[in-house]
């Protein structure tokens, strides 16, 4: 039978779209769950009426799905997991990890079902992520694995390397500090010729 979507369904259209679909999935799914109704002549009537609203939403979410597209293309994530010494890791890198990484490292919150992993995660290394925002709006992230306490769990853009007379752009990944050299600058110098002048003297005394 044909039904007119009131809402996009995955798979079989979006919201306006007249399908044909099996009697039993429109009676016992669509329906009862306000997702479609009848495509009769009077609820087709109505829906001429209602494409305006339906594309002007349509032409808003498309809109919002591309502006986030733009804020993830070209990121990448850093996750930090547990590996041997070949670089395999103990268990893999779920889209759940992916998606918590995008959200806290980028501030972007993503269904995981929308991330296509192309498969298992179970090397250290980079790996190119598919995010499927809204229909054909999709956006790429690379995903750095690195073992456990390897590198700080920062998102970089693609600038992130680059700086300028005001100083690094915000969006570029944090360096790690290098705590040697910090402690360095703090630490006492060990002076071992003053050390023995020191020890003499108390000789003698």
């Amino acid at each position: 039978m044909k039904v007119i979507l009131l809402t996009d369904v995955k798979g079989r259209g979006k919201e306006g779209d007249v399908i044909e679909v099996a009697r039993g999935f429109a009676a016992n799914y669509l329906m009862p769950r306000k997702m479609a109704v009848e495509a009769t002549p009077g609820n087709l009537k109505q829906l001429e009426s209602r494409m305006h609203n339906i594309e002007r939403r349509e032409g808003a979410k498309r809109s919002a799905a591309e502006g986030l597209a733009g804020q993830i293309a070209g990121r990448t994530l850093v996750i930090e997991a547990k590996a041997g010494e070949e670089g395999k890791l103990f268990g893999s890198v779920t889209a759940g990890m992916v998606a918590d990484a995008i959200e806290s490292q980028i501030g972007v919150e993503v269904d995981r079902k929308r991330l296509d992993l192309h498969g298992h995660i179970k090397t250290v290394g980079e790996h190119t992520i598919d995010v499927r925002i809204y229909q054909d709006v999709t956006a790429q992230v690379i995903v750095n694995v690195v073992p456990e306490g390897g590198v700080p769990a920062v998102a970089a853009g693609p600038e992130a390397a680059a700086t300028d007379a005001k100083g690094p752009s915000m969006d570029a990944a944090a360096e790690p500090v290098d705590e040697a050299g910090a402690d360095a600058e703090h630490e006492p110098v060990w002076d071992e010729a003053a050390y023995a002048a020191e020890s003499a003297e108390g000789d003698e005394e």
